[in-house]
């Protein structure tokens, strides 16, 4: 069975549940409500981090709900618990942008936050982004990044497509370099929660990853999140380091909630439960030190049956080099387990996205 790695590389923290928007295809389960982290949760956490960038270097990712909601002045004292001259620890927070502010700007500053942005292009492709009060989004979004710009913050974008075809790969790349953006992840609509999506023609799929390669060819200004992955992969393999990458134990993200449960596979299930398997928690670091519970996640029900999933993966799928056994939520939402292959998100996101690739060389 596929094992975790006893320390991670990535750390996601929640400051705050509360999203102060509604997005109709979010998944989070508590995002109306506004419950915040503790500093006793940070420095525990803290701990861990500190000892793991010993050993190597640690990105904490600020997540949510939306994190900028709990206050700059919150903000700053969980962050600070991070704080050690010697220690190779970088912070990044992934937003939705509506509150960044002058304010927020100066924090980014001072503690070389990575900021970015949630948006999913011009506006009409940001429909399903609104207020609580039903009221579009964007223009607030737009202020926000306004205020980065003139901050000279650099930042990066991951948009929702929920209706992937040619046309629209090309228009979401210039849109997106002439706002600014120096990076560009694109998640293909996906079920999650209880967010459920109509399934996607295949080739509609191939084609707008193809047409996106075309663009981007063309005008390479910005990076884009899924072609690195591809483009490692590819690196790896023409160095025949490839095969290594099967061999290596599985890095664990944990996600750690406001309240300290922690998730040892990323945001995605973090608050959620299942009848059959229980929370999908290792332990909360008020009872045991986060590196104890990275350690032992394996023998956790839940956690053992993703890893089986994703040791069937390596033995069954000829792209396992390549996508390294997709993502243990995606099968969980899909079919409510997690000991299984082949999800929407490994047709749409891996195997098409390659196809688009070599169709466009």
């Amino acid at each position: 069975m596929t094992e975790l790695a006893e320390t991670a590389t990535v750390v996601f923290m929640q400051p705050i549940t509360l999203c102060n928007l509604d997005c109709s295809y979010c998944y989070l389960p508590h995002r109306a409500a506004s419950r915040r982290m503790s500093p006793d949760v940070a420095d525990a956490v803290a701990r861990a981090v500190l000892a793991w960038s010993d050993e190597h270097p640690v990105r904490v990712v600020w997540h949510g709900g939306e994190p900028l909601a709990v206050g700059t002045r919150a903000f700053r004292e969980l962050i600070d618990r991070f704080r050690s001259g010697r220690h190779r620890v970088s912070h990044a927070v992934q937003t939705n942008a509506t509150l960044i502010d002058d304010a927020w700007c100066e924090v980014f500053s001072r503690h070389r936050i990575r900021v970015s942005v949630s948006l999913d292009g011009p506006q009409r492709f940001n429909r399903a982004r609104t207020t609580r009060g039903g009221q579009e989004s964007f223009d607030l979004a737009l202020r926000g990044i306004g205020a980065l710009r003139d901050h000279r913050i650099p930042f990066a974008a991951i948009a929702v497509v929920e209706n992937p075809d040619a046309d629209r790969a090309g228009e979401l790349y210039d849109w997106f370099v002439e706002l600014g953006c120096r990076s560009l992840g694109v998640n293909i609509a996906e079920r999650k929660g209880t967010h459920a999506v109509p399934q996607v023609d295949d080739e509609r799929v191939t084609a707008f990853w193809s047409a996106l390669l075309a663009r981007w060819r063309d005008d390479r200004r910005m990076h884009i999140r899924e072609f690195d992955h591809v483009f490692r992969y590819l690196a790896a393999e023409l160095s025949g380091r490839a095969r290594e990458r099967t061999r290596a134990l599985h890095d664990p993200m944990p996600m750690i909630t406001w309240d300290g449960e922690v998730n040892v596979l990323g945001p995605d299930l973090a608050g959620f439960s299942s009848p059959r398997l229980g929370p999908f928690t290792v332990g909360n670091v008020a009872d045991a030190e986060l590196t104890e519970l990275v350690r032992r996640a394996s023998d956790v029900g839940w956690v053992r049956e993703a890893l089986t999933g994703l040791a069937a993966c390596r033995t069954t799928c000829d792209h396992y080099t390549y996508c390294l056994g997709g993502q243990p939520a995606n099968k969980y939402f899909e079919t409510g387990r997690f000991d299984v292959t082949e999800t929407a998100y490994c047709r749409n996101s891996r195997k098409r996205l390659m196809e688009g690739l070599i169709r466009g060389v």
